[in-house]
């Protein structure tokens, strides 16, 4: 037989349906039941395929990866290759992908370091467009969307709920608060708050995501209150970081309210990258 009939030759008898003949299955790859995977799709021995999950065709899983129940992959998408990062050594790091997420033609998810957390996620019922690239562990929450062409660097975390738009680039360390709006092709390389809107490049604070919070029921006065806060918080003017720090105090005065207490906690949890703001923040020497 020659390697090309080899490469043809799945590596685990399929006799079950839904499964398309030449497809390529690594022994010890689990397959729960009503999974469908089309043509030309390949699995590694460690992929966990939970029920119902649909590879169309030219799906490529490899390494420990985990796809979520209902979760359906595009053609030519790749989700747990090794990271592109030349630390990595083969360690058996993982790659899991939440219940019924889908992710589009050509996107690229890879797997963990043991430098970073070891895992990469993608929490359910997301949407990746086209050509997106999750970079090792990266962590997307629940019901994220991201756009067409979007690349992340290793390490970004996406809050639950946000909106990335197409043709972004997310600086590795990144963190995009809960329900937070990126507008489409902006340079991110500061920390989003919650419910934030960022645009530009380098993208710049603009406002609330108003239009995302109303859609998750935040009434009239909750708007107004978070407005109040977000107000005080990123006033304009002199944006030291002695200033800053006397704004941040004078918000805790509202914190009684859940999403100021939320969007606050996140100010205040160190950061790799800092946060992005209206303006340039200039320390007390400069």
């Amino acid at each position: 037989m020659d390697q090309l009939a080899q490469l043809m030759t799945p590596a685990m008898p399929l006799s079950r349906p839904g499964i398309h003949p030449t497809a390529i299955i690594a022994p010890g790859a689990q397959l729960a039941p009503g999974v469908e995977i089309g043509p030309f799709c390949t699995l590694g021995p460690d992929v966990v395929l939970d029920a119902g999950v649909k590879l169309i065709s030219h799906v490529v899983v490899d390494g420990h990866t985990r796809i979520g129940e209902a979760a359906v992959l595009y053609p030519f998408c790749t989700v747990g290759l090794p990271p592109q990062d030349l630390k990595y050594k083969g360690e058996p790091t993982e790659t899991i992908i939440g219940p019924r997420t889908q992710i589009r033609e050509h996107c690229t998810i890879h797997r963990g370091t043991v430098t970073g957390s070891g895992i990469t996620r993608v929490g359910a019922d997301c949407l990746l467009m086209a050509v997106v690239h999750v970079a090792h562990d990266c962590e997307l929450g629940d019901g994220v969307i991201v756009a067409n062409n979007v690349v992340m660097g290793g390490h970004v975390t996406i809050g639950a709920g946000a909106v990335i738009g197409g043709a972004t680039a997310l600086h590795q360390f990144v963190r995009i608060g809960r329900a937070a709006m990126v507008g489409g092709a902006s340079g991110v390389e500061a920390d989003v708050i919650p419910f934030g809107a960022v645009l530009g490049n380098r993208a710049r604070l603009t406002g609330l995501n108003v239009v995302g919070l109303k859609r998750r029921g935040v009434d009239k006065a909750g708007l107004h209150r978070l407005r109040a806060a977000f107000r005080l918080l990123f006033a304009p003017g002199e944006e030291t970081e002695g200033v800053f720090a006397t704004r941040l105090q004078e918000a805790k005065a509202l914190a009684d309210d859940p999403l100021i207490a939320e969007m606050l906690a996140f100010v205040e949890t160190p950061s790799r990258r800092g946060l992005v703001r209206s303006a340039a923040i200039r320390t007390e020497e400069e």
